[in-house]
């Protein structure tokens, strides 16, 4: 056994990384002198891909503030005996970012998730409902290193860069080091157990955070009740039609060459060159003016598609006409994103039995909204089947699909209790419709009811009439025009809008939703307090709602949570009847005002419900 000391905010600390069975033994023995009540727990691997069968578990290991532990489970039954020993006996065990831990001593047979997650206090969890701004943003940010450095000690070593220096002088790459560096490196050894006596330290001085700002300890319990109930479904996963998505591979290959052809045509030879495409853009008469941080004309995807004439669903505007340019290079980055993000991603990662796993991340914002990543399916555009078709439920099963209606605009009556909005929801009233007769009489145009919809999310929002415009190649003066009315119709909305404004104002520039989530604010951005308190509140409902789905066994169903969406599998007889009842979880009041839900079944595949042509449907 190697045994290794260093400083911790000035206090000696040990870490023991064992070698051999007899290691294990005084391993043993320390438990059962000590017998701690809590534990704080990380693990090694050799990657992040946890469920592709080349995946490994290399070492686990525990402590207090003062000693760790290093375990090579990789070595052989001692060793992996020692770690579900501590995993399945200790009464609390306190990691960083529990979701992919307990996924990993899942996977790899050292404790069974749904055995652990009650007794595991999430450190990532506390630093979120503490401040969820990371360090750009004149917060801490949530990772150990930062935390660490704030709350434990200034100098905590970076531990991924330290590493990353020593994966260079083994000869090893950042993407094969975690892998492939050797165990009885003293670097790896010493990193792996300064992070569970880092975590250990950082729990009490986090809970102290907490409670000094008056996190309601339901809250928190909320939060790791979510984590592990998303950790479940990112087990189940999803099955891959590893054909379909092979030849999506080569079709995205094909299409991105296609369109950086076309764009070659207008003097763009490298789509990726910024000075490039902008000086073609000049040449065919279009007007940049926004410039990038170093002084250089900006040509982002915002720009492109102002240019292309789409909105930010790629959907044609028909508000001018499109440059071929801008669509051209759009169309052929995309086609290459698509190609690397989602059809080899899914392919390289998934499982032995072809499933994918997407990671869900509960708290993927400031606001606490989850995100989805590897592959990240909350980008893809609400209106396209491609990338979903390669999603396919197994023979007899049907996927089927809940949402929360008009969410953001429920949320936005219920927060600000504008009688006319809650009243038009309580009667059942399409909302757009409605908005349109206020805002524009009772002859509303289309035109004009997509502007009634335009101006309630971009109040919810928070989009001015500049951004507005930007988004939909409005005249600013229309979309101005436009949010007036909206006040007018809605003077409830306003008002109480205002209202937060002073409250974060004259609270530290600090907002709590309903929940008693902490939200802090930019002085300079205090109109962004609406948007904030709207979205986080129209997370919890969904967050809400998927507690009331485990609590009725539900969640054995589920598949994927996506914003205001849950992706599920049924029997196909069933599925029908099983949504209905998921649909009917889901839906639910808030300060009066009723969120709705929408059911539907998308039959063999998620792409079921988005226009899948009958020539893809799955044989």
């Amino acid at each position: 056994m190697k045994t290794y000391t260093h400083l911790v905010a000035g206090e000696p600390v040990t870490i023991h990384a064992l070698e051999t069975e007899a290691d294990v033994a005084t391993a043993r023995d320390w438990l059962k002198t000590v017998q701690p009540r809590s534990l704080a727990l990380d693990t090694e691997t050799s990657g992040l891909d946890t469920f592709r069968p080349s995946h490994k578990l290399r070492t686990v290991q525990y402590g207090t503030a003062t000693t760790a532990w290093v375990v090579p489970v990789e070595r052989g039954p001692a060793f992996q005996d020692l770690a579900r020993t501590v995993v399945t006996r200790c009464p609390e065990l306190v990691i960083h970012n529990a979701a992919y831990d307990l996924l990993v001593l899942d996977r790899h047979g050292i404790a069974p998730l749904d055995d652990v997650w009650e007794r595991v206090r999430d450190t990532k969890i506390l630093a979120h409902l503490r401040d969820s701004r990371q360090d750009f943003e004149g917060g801490v940010g949530v990772s150990l290193k930062p935390l660490s450095a704030w709350f434990v000690d200034p100098s905590a070593p970076d531990t991924q860069a330290g590493l990353t220096s020593v994966f260079h002088a083994h000869g090893l790459t950042k993407a094969t080091g975690f892998a492939r560096i050797p165990y009885q490196d003293e670097t790896y050894q010493k990193y792996a157990g300064l992070d569970v006596i880092y975590t250990a330290r950082l729990r009490p001085c986090l809970e102290r955070e907490l409670e000094v700002l008056s996190i309601p300890p339901a809250l928190v319990d909320y939060e790791h009740r979510l984590m592990a109930i998303c950790a479940r479904m990112e087990r189940t996963g999803m099955l891959l039609d590893v054909p379909y998505t092979q030849g999506l591979a080569d079709r995205l290959q094909d299409q991105a060459q296609e369109h950086t052809l076309r764009a070659a045509r207008y003097g763009v030879e490298n789509i990726n060159s910024t000075a490039q495409v902008a000086t073609a853009l000049l040449a065919m008469g279009e007007t940049l003016t926004e410039t990038t941080p170093s002084g250089s004309l900006k040509v982002d995807k915002s720009v492109l598609l102002d240019a292309a004439d789409l909105d930010d669903q790629w959907q044609p505007r028909a508000t001018r006409r499109g440059n071929p340019l801008a669509h051209a290079v759009l169309h052929a980055k995309r086609a290459a994103k698509w190609r690397q993000s989602y059809a080899l991603a899914m392919l390289d990662n998934r499982d032995a039995a072809g499933r994918i796993h997407p990671k869900i991340n509960t708290l993927g914002a400031k606001t606490g909204r989850a995100s989805v990543s590897d592959p990240p399916l909350q980008q893809l555009p609400s209106k396209g089947w491609e990338i979903r078709r390669s999603i396919v439920a197994e023979p007899g099963m049907a996927y089927f699909s809940v949402d929360q209606s008009s969410v953001e605009l429920v949320v936005l009556a219920a927060l600000s209790q504008e009688p006319r909005m809650c009243q038009a929801i309580r009667d059942g009233r399409n909302l757009h419709d409605f908005t349109a007769t206020l805002m524009f009489g009772e002859g509303f145009t289309k035109h004009q009811r997509d502007l009634a919809k335009i101006a309630g999310l971009g109040t919810s929002y928070q989009g001015g009439a500049a951004t507005l415009a930007k988004q939909t190649g409005q005249p600013v003066d229309l979309m101005r025009d436009t949010l007036s009315r909206y006040a007018r119709a809605y003077p409830g909305v306003k008002r109480w809008a205002r209202g937060l404004q002073r409250h974060a104002l004259a609270n530290g520039c600090e907002i709590r939703t309903p929940s008693g989530r902490r939200l802090v604010l930019d002085r300079d951005k205090l109109y962004k307090a609406t948007a904030y308190i709207c979205q986080s509140t129209a997370r919890d409902t969904m967050g809400q709602a998927l507690l009331d789905l485990e609590a009725k066994g539900l969640t054995s169903h589920l598949n994927l949570w996506v914003h205001d969406e849950v992706l599920g599998t049924a029997p196909e007889r069933e599925a029908a009847e099983i949504a209905a009842e998921v649909a009917a979880t889901v839906r639910m009041n808030l300060f009066g005002v009723p969120i709705g839900t929408d059911a539907a079944v998308y039959g063999r595949t998620w792409a079921g419900g988005y226009g899948l042509p009958d020539e893809w449907a799955v044989k």
